[in-house]
């Protein structure tokens, strides 16, 4: 891959964002009486995920990048919660559920390595 030019180029950041469009998909299946509880709370996690990578990524390499994406994990969490509650609630079938899961899992095994790669960056360089 070439040099990151923006936000848009990282994976991570391409990832969250094709797991909202999965999330806002899957989330329409949720009762029509859930618009201003599970289904609301769902899409705002989705959407804080690639939110806080592209945040993070625009502040520079400092730790507000990190601390950004450790928020975007901690989205990641709470949208793997909601969808586990959506499933015991029968709100969405089990496919659907898992299929929301799997793409939470890829999405959260890219946002730890490019922070543990800021992480690594960050410890190593010379103190200022």
């Amino acid at each position: 891959m070439g040099e990151i030019q923006s936000f848009r180029d990282l994976e991570a950041w391409q990832k969250a964002m094709d797991l909202s469009v999965l999330v806002y998909s899957a989330s329409n299946q949720l009762p029509s009486d859930e618009r201003f509880g599970l289904t609301s709370q769902v899409r705002r996690a989705s959407v804080s995920v690639p939110a806080n990578i592209a945040e993070g990524q625009s502040c520079g390499e400092d730790g507000r990048y990190i601390h950004h994406l450790r928020i975007a994990l901690g989205s990641l969490g709470e949208l793997s919660t909601e969808f586990d509650l959506a499933r015991r609630l029968t709100f969405v079938g089990a496919a659907e559920a898992e299929r929301v899961q799997q793409q939470i899992g890829r999405t959260r095994q890219i946002v730890c390595g490019l922070l543990r790669s800021l992480v690594r960056r960050r410890r190593a360089a010379p103190l200022r």
